[in-house]
């Protein structure tokens, strides 16, 4: 009983401190934008991924970069009206 109970403090304590873990009540467009949020910010922090996007769209290093922060702002899109049940 007290193995639960401290496995679920431990999960409500890291979601709390960090966002992208998720919880219960995540619906499937927030899940996402967390996934691309993430994958954008690795990409700016490994310097080989942003110089091999660099060269693989005949960019500057500091415009890929900028382009990577513009995509952050919703990578996915506005969210959509409806709620997700599924």
């Amino acid at each position: 009983m007290t193995d639960r109970y401290n496995i679920h403090s431990q999960l409500e304590h890291l979601q709390s401190k960090y966002i992208g873990t998720g919880h219960a009540d995540t619906s499937k467009w927030e899940w996402l934008v967390n996934q691309h949020r993430d994958s954008y910010c690795s990409y700016m922090g490994h310097f080989d991924l942003l110089n091999y996007f660099s060269v693989a769209e005949n960019e500057s290093k500091a415009c890929v970069r900028f382009n990577l922060m513009e995509k952050m702002l919703q990578p996915c899109g506005p969210p959509s009206d409806k709620p997700d049940d599924a």
